[in-house]
């Protein structure tokens, strides 16, 4: 009798070690997007098991948890599982994962501002980051300005444009002050080192040119040539005469269209009614914007247009414009830029 039950014990632990095999082979079964699931810090066997059962990556049922809980005791890898964000993108069996999970395949979450944006942008691609708690989602401008004691009257400009690093816990308010701490730190130590006899009088109105040179053109190599010419400009006392200006203080009432109308119609951003800079900046600029902003080319320049390759012709007379935009832009209607 003993014999009996001893064999049948063995048979049973044969046969599970068997089921065991094939589960631990057998390619999991996931939904079609990537499967994502954070596995906190301190949690038991049990508590990974369910964190990941929750975002799909196991199948629903508690054998299943079981089965994947006795994997990873048996393997002798239950506790070696690591915490961290983990994507799971395609089939994988239960032994993979855990390898994935033990060797702590982690992935950096991030989330990136692109130069150029607005802050309406900034905030709608932080509104639709799954992964950070969204603390400022009914919060207007101003209020996420007194939240982050940030002392400006407008938001416009003053986040950098980068690849920012997420870690567990963060909020949308935790990502902007980090923004806006690189962007105070790159823009101060720009600003020291700036060229001499710019006609800037304060750090903002550098960044609110940047701004305009960001949008003005994507090319590194004509950044300080724009630059240049908006700057001669000041220094005449003419009009900057800017279309991304224009555009931003039509504000969602611009349909992508710029029409003569818009150019006439008299705004605080308007550059062709209004001398001067802008009362704020108009996007986010980059690092390259900022320098060109603080180390402009050294022309004469008063003028440019696109000549429809993504790069523009420069004129130093009106005269010369004029030539150039019949030549690459005969369509159009001519008008100092």
């Amino acid at each position: 009798m003993i014999k009996f039950s001893l064999a049948a014990v063995m048979l049973l632990f044969m046969l599970l070690g068997i089921d065991l095999y094939h589960y631990g082979h057998k390619p999991l079964a996931l939904p079609a997007e990537p499967v994502a699931f954070d596995l906190k810090a301190g949690s038991g066997l049990l508590a990974l098991s369910e964190q990941m059962q929750a975002a799909h990556a196991l199948p629903r049922g508690r054998l299943s948890l079981l089965q994947f809980r006795l994997l990873a005791k048996m393997t002798g890898q239950a506790g070696r599982i690591k915490a961290g964000f983990y994507v799971v993108d395609s089939p994988l069996t239960p032994l993979q994962l855990l390898g994935k999970l033990v060797n702590g395949d982690v992935t950096p979450r991030q989330i990136r501002f692109v130069e150029g944006w607005t802050f309406v942008q900034m905030r709608t691609a932080l509104d639709a980051y799954p992964w950070i708690d969204h603390a400022s989602r009914d919060m207007s401008e101003a209020e996420i300005l007194k939240a982050l004691n940030i002392p400006h009257a407008h938001a416009e400009g003053w986040f950098f444009p980068a690849t920012y690093d997420i870690s567990t816990g963060s909020t949308d308010l935790s990502i902007l002050k980090r923004a806006y701490r690189v962007m105070q730190q790159r823009l101060a130590l720009a600003w020291r080192t700036r060229a001499a006899g710019l006609p800037y009088l304060t750090p903002e109105q550098a960044l609110t040119m940047a701004s305009i040179i960001e949008k003005e053109t994507g090319d590194p190599i004509e950044r300080p040539l724009i630059a240049a010419v908006f700057l001669n400009r000041l220094r005449l006392g003419m009009r900057l005469q800017t279309d991304p200006c224009v555009i931003y203080g039509l504000g969602s009432t611009f349909d992508g269209n710029l029409r003569k109308r818009d150019l006439q119609a008299d705004t605080p951003y308007n550059t062709y009614t209004r001398a001067g800079l802008p009362p704020t900046p108009i996007a986010m600029p980059g690092m390259a914007a900022i320098e060109a902003a603080l180390h402009p080319a050294n022309t004469r320049d008063l003028y440019f247009v696109a000549k429809g390759n993504g790069t523009h012709c420069f004129t130093q007379r009106l005269v010369d414009h004029n030539r150039a935009v019949a030549r690459y832009q005969k369509r159009l209607v001519a008008s100092p830029k």
